[in-house]
């Protein structure tokens, strides 16, 4: 009897790299024999959804439930990634429901995180670990880790998270806050936008400050479009990224079709995180007709690089992005990511049985 496929994970807000994959996901495969266990911001009601609203108290339950011989695709962070005290609990279920636990890895952050664990979190990572089916990670890194350093001798799979998104070229509504902040600028005004979280890992504040020295260097109104995915924060840190810079514009939680809008109306976009699996929004830019400025870190071809924390080099990449932008023709690298991006998601439809 064929096993029955479940994808387990977060859903859009707040919007994360995780959250918009699952959204994807259920886009493409809603009408498939595949069960979604989401959870998210806002309950979301859709065909052969089941929505958490607390997903520590609610998923044993519903494991338990529904769990029983099937082959669940677990795209959550607190089992592998922030080990906890579910971790036995889950290895023990799988074990009595006889289930498969497919671990979708994608966080980039994880092999130097790692480092940090305390001894008990490490003998939960391992524990988590050993009693995986098989991995599914997003980046070569993350493979090689995997085998080098952890161990691990079950079967991965390296598929990137790179899908088709169907809404990416059509126009979008936005409302009538964001319309208001991102009319146009005038000819001699120029837009940077940068995805991300109010972090230090993130690299807003290396891109506040490339920004900072070109407005001064050149003399042009240069305004920064902040989208914040809203997953995490550090106060302090926001407030001093933000302290007495006018012409910062952050917007909170912007649904991924309108991220496309966003992306079509600005210069240039940044992407300043250092521990990149992959960068997803480095190649929607790209596909918005974008020049890229990126760390050295994830998906890199076609952009123009820097290292993490060098804020000389992210300002002159910068610059060359916004005055000089390369001849490099954006519309080939377009192509190859959307034919890479197809490629992808028939590999993971394979993969897990959809």
């Amino acid at each position: 009897m064929r096993r029955k496929t479940v994808l387990l994970g977060p859903y859009p807000p707040p919007y994360g790299g995780v959250s918009i994959y699952i959204q994807t996901l259920y886009e493409f495969f809603k009408d498939r024999a595949v069960e979604f266990w989401i959870f998210g911001a806002e309950e979301f009601k859709g065909p052969n959804v089941q929505f958490m609203k607390d997903k520590r108290r609610e998923l044993l339950p519903l494991v338990i439930r529904r769990g029983t011989n099937s082959r669940i695709a677990d795209c959550t962070h607190f089992l592998i990634e922030y080990p906890g005290i579910m971790v036995p609990v889950w290895v023990t279920l799988k074990r009595l429901l006889r289930f498969e636990w497919i671990k979708i890895m994608q966080d980039g952050s994880l092999p130097s995180r790692y480092k940090k664990f305390n001894p008990i979190r490490k003998e939960l990572f391992r524990l988590a670990v050993q009693s995986v089916t098989e991995f599914i990670v997003i980046s070569e890194e993350l493979e090689d880790w995997l085998r080098k350093e952890i161990g691990v001798g079950q079967n991965i799979s390296l598929i990137k998270n790179l899908f088709p998104v169907p809404y990416r070229s059509a126009p979008a509504s936005l409302p009538d806050e964001m319309e208001s902040v991102l009319l146009p600028y005038r000819k001699s005004s120029k837009r940077v936008c940068s995805i991300g979280v109010f972090i230090p890992s993130y690299g807003f504040k290396h891109v506040v400050e490339a920004v900072e020295k070109l407005r001064h260097e050149t003399g042009t109104d240069i305004g920064l479009l902040l989208l914040d995915g809203d997953f995490a924060a550090d106060e302090d840190y926001r407030s001093n990224v933000l302290a007495g810079r006018d012409w910062i514009t952050v917007l909170k939680n912007v649904a991924h079709p309108l991220v496309f809008e966003i992306l079509r109306r600005s210069d240039a976009f940044v992407r300043g995180f250092g521990l990149d699996s992959y960068g997803l929004s480095r190649v929607e830019a790209i596909w918005c007709g974008l020049p890229v400025v990126a760390t050295r870190a994830g998906e890199t071809r076609g952009m123009l690089l820097y290292d993490f924390g060098d804020e000389e080099e992210l300002a002159r990449q910068l610059k060359k992005a916004l005055f000089n932008p390369p001849l490099e023709d954006g519309d080939a690298w377009s192509g190859i990511y959307q034919r890479e991006a197809e490629e992808n998601l028939q590999k993971l439809a394979s993969k897990l049985g959809f």
